[in-house]
């Protein structure tokens, strides 16, 4: 079957790099949020508009969005695409921080369960996407239609060496895949006729992930992260089972005072939470020290996720953005997981001589 019979099977196809893209726009969304409220809480929380009127910062994201749209719509190239993912994200931020304001009938900035509302919609976006990535093995035409991109891409504005060497990758699959042999060979010719450019942009992330694996490299922060998750859970567990079986403890003395609520929603979430993790993370941590490593660190890796994304849930619903430093704290965990399992996948698989795509891009598949 060749790409372009009538009797082919039409997808909607997924860029390379949209993973990517939408993830950089939501990091950059978060970041818009965090420094705006630094920056009202320093301030005082300035209104602009005078005595009669309060210009909201949202209508800024509203304008900045739309300035997004604008830019993807108008311009060619990868130049213009980020620009749109920075407004965007920037814009989103913006919107998104006033959420408070939309959903009471106060208009109430404060609105505690804000931050929770914000976190929610953030994490489904963030799995939509990985279920997008995920959800069927890429097909030739979306490994022609991406390489035809980066092609297009390049006569725009040139291509880096490491988009040039993932457009070459991709023509190769597609071609394992039974695409039209006359349409790769155009697509290669506008590949080989885009003009070379400089990565600045990938020069300067290669840098700064080189800065942080080393952070991360020592093999001493695998079982630091494990047994303090095993720990925390742990306590989590006895927690619960106090609130549940005695309904809430209220202990004090002169000098010291212990206050145990019973079981709410939030702690159920909690408990919840701290039951699975230490279901996974003990074993996981036993198959680590079996030298089981990528098994372990697999395992070890879901239950921090778990941990982390159930505990924010709670922890915003309560605390607000008092929740940050623990989320901080998981994702932290997360990332050393995450390098401690590339670094050991590639050492399984350095021998094989298999290019890899681009980051957030559909792994191949191999006849």
């Amino acid at each position: 079957m060749t790409v372009g019979s009538g009797n082919a099977k039409r997808h909607v196809l997924r860029t390379a790099y949209g993973s990517t893209y939408a993830e950089a726009f939501l990091v950059i969304a978060i970041i818009t949020i965090l420094v705006t409220r630094l920056y009202l809480e320093l301030t005082g929380y300035p209104q602009v508009g005078g005595e009669t009127l309060h210009i909201a910062h949202a209508l800024y994201g509203g304008a900045a969005m739309m300035t997004a749209l604008l830019i993807g719509w108008l311009f060619l190239g990868f130049g213009p695409r980020l620009l749109a993912i920075v407004v965007g994200g920037i814009g989103f931020g913006l919107f998104l921080d006033e959420i408070g304001k939309f959903v009471t009938k106060d208009n109430d900035y404060f609105y505690g369960p804000s931050a929770e509302i914000m976190y929610v919609l953030i994490v489904v976006v963030l799995v939509a996407n990985r279920l997008v990535r995920i959800t069927r093995a890429p097909t030739a035409q979306e490994y022609l239609a991406n390489a035809a991109a980066i092609a297009a891409d390049g006569l725009a504005g040139g291509i880096p060496p490491h988009r040039r060497e993932a457009a070459a990758l991709m023509l190769e699959q597609a071609q394992m895949l039974g695409a039209d042999i006359h349409t790769i060979e155009g697509v290669r010719a506008v590949l080989d006729a885009a003009e070379h450019r400089d990565d600045r942009l990938g020069a300067g992330q290669r840098l700064a992930a080189r800065l942080i694996a080393k952070l991360f490299s020592s093999p001493r922060w695998v079982p630091v992260v494990g047994w303090i998750m095993v720990l925390v859970a742990a306590a989590g567990v006895a927690l619960g089972i106090v609130q549940i079986v005695t309904g809430g403890v209220h202990l004090g003395t002169a000098d010291t005072r212990i206050d145990i609520d019973s079981m709410s929603i939030t702690s159920g979430i909690l408990f919840a939470s701290a039951t699975i993790t230490l279901t996974m993370a003990l074993p996981a941590m036993i198959a680590v020290h079996r030298n089981d490593s990528l098994r372990g660190l697999r395992a070890l890796r879901t239950a921090a996720l778990i941990f982390t994304a159930l505990n924010a849930l709670a922890e915003f619903a309560t605390s607000g953005f008092g929740a940050l430093p623990n989320l901080a704290v998981g994702l932290f965990s997360m990332a050393v997981l995450s390098h401690h399992i590339t670094v050991r996948t590639e050492q399984l698989t350095d021998t094989t001589g298999t290019p890899s795509l681009p980051p957030g891009s559909p792994s191949p598949q191999r006849r």
